[in-house]
């Protein structure tokens, strides 16, 4: 009987969070329109992906192998020709005002050179304020430069071949050329950025989500002087908390659904591994995100403090996450810092479950990492919660 009446006080406490949260029809909006926003905005604004490099070009020896190779880095994709130089003093002036990123200048003698099996200059000018942007520029650069080398010397080798043949009378032996690295990108073929961003969005929205409504909605009891009220009732601290987290939990679910369904459809984006593995690990991680979010509401006295609070968590979270830099290029002391935060453990699930397709064999550590955290700042926080309620 005691059973049956401590889950009938959950159950409407949790229907009573329900309609407190969905009757507000800007609550409702709030819930599930900026987590599509915020998809949206990764996924096609924010990347890290170059192409289209605006590029002037100032060729002097005006020859077919320097117009092959202009050719080369326009047919690439990521480069388009912005404009044609006639004299070396306008490349300062582009550059300087920023309307070109990088600039080719092939000097007179260039197929000369290439012919008489001499050294031939290219050069490749490059803006270096922003520093990844150049070094990805200087990457594609050296690459194309690379392939275009490579195949000169596979043509030659092969005219030689031929000739040797003709003047000899007899077939000339095959002679292998420079060594063929050839290079295959896993999991993610095409490298594009959103595959990377979209997944990690999803651990970003639960977490915010979670953690505003969490530490949000105690305070407004606190505010408004329902807390009391509740707590003259029958119904005991654990069954308090149980109500009050469960909801946001499936909050948080019903995102990860909403979030999964878009990026995968709409965005292309996909996912190899199981689905019920990721719903799994998410609940992992709002042990996590709901006890953190259940922390702040015990140390703020009002909802403007708890949304400060968790903003003022968020923040540092997803920085020293690995969402946007590696951890392995941060200081050794800030990497010791990292392994304290659930963000970190459910990215490197996430991302392996849809774009490596991982199992539990590959990600058990990553899990175990998340449930004893969890467990621990759950039940720091339950402590505390209930100390306050006392």
């Amino acid at each position: 009987m005691k059973a049956g009446e401590m889950i009938e006080r959950i159950r409407q406490m949790i229907l009573k969070e329900f309609i407190q949260i969905f009757r507000d029809r800007r609550m409702r909006v709030i819930l599930f329109l900026p987590p599509l926003i915020q998809l949206f905005i990764f996924g096609y604004a924010v990347t890290m992906d170059i192409k289209e490099i605006r590029t002037a070009v100032h060729d002097q020896d005006r020859t077919p192998e320097s117009r092959e190779l202009i050719q080369r880095f326009v047919r690439s994709g990521y480069f388009k020709v912005w404009a044609v130089l006639e004299s070396p003093r306008e490349l300062d002036r582009l550059v300087d005002w920023g309307e070109v990123n990088a600039v080719i200048r092939i000097e007179r003698g260039f197929a000369a050179a290439l012919n008489s099996r001499r050294q031939a200059a290219v050069q490749v000018v490059v803006d270096g304020t922003d520093s990844n942007t150049a070094t990805v520029v200087m990457n594609y650069s050296q690459r194309i430069l690379n392939q275009y080398i490579l195949e000169l010397m596979q043509e030659r080798y092969a005219e030689l071949s031929r000739r040797l043949g003709v003047e000899s009378g007899r077939p000339v032996p095959h002679h292998f050329g420079p060594v063929v690295v050839q290079t295959r990108a896993w999991y993610n073929p095409n490298l594009e950025s959103r595959n990377f961003f979209v997944p990690g969005i999803i651990a970003m929205i639960v977490m915010l989500v979670t953690l505003l409504l969490t530490s949000m909605a105690v305070v407004r009891e606190k505010e408004i002087g329902t807390m009391e009220q509740l707590m003259v009732t029958p119904i005991r601290p654990v069954e308090l908390i149980i109500g009050k987290t469960l909801p946001f939990a499936l909050v948080g679910l019903a995102d990860v659904v909403l979030v999964t369904v878009v990026g995968v459809f709409w965005f292309q984006v996909p996912i190899r591994g199981s689905i019920l593995l990721l719903f799994m690990a998410t609940c992992l991680f709002l042990l996590s995100s709901l006890g953190i979010g259940l922390f702040i509401s015990t140390v703020s006295g009002t909802q403007q403090q708890a949304m400060m609070a968790t903003f003022f968590f968020f923040a540092p979270a997803v920085l020293l996450s690995g969402f946007n830099f590696p951890i392995e290029n941060m200081p050794q002391w800030i990497q010791a810092l990292t392994h304290l935060n659930p963000l970190r453990y459910f990215l490197v699930v996430i991302r392996g479950i849809f774009l490596k397709g991982n199992g539990i064999d590959v990600l058990w550590p990553q899990l175990l990492a998340l449930a004893i955290l969890g467990g621990c700042v759950m039940g720091l926080s339950v402590t505390r919660f209930r100390k306050r309620l006392g």
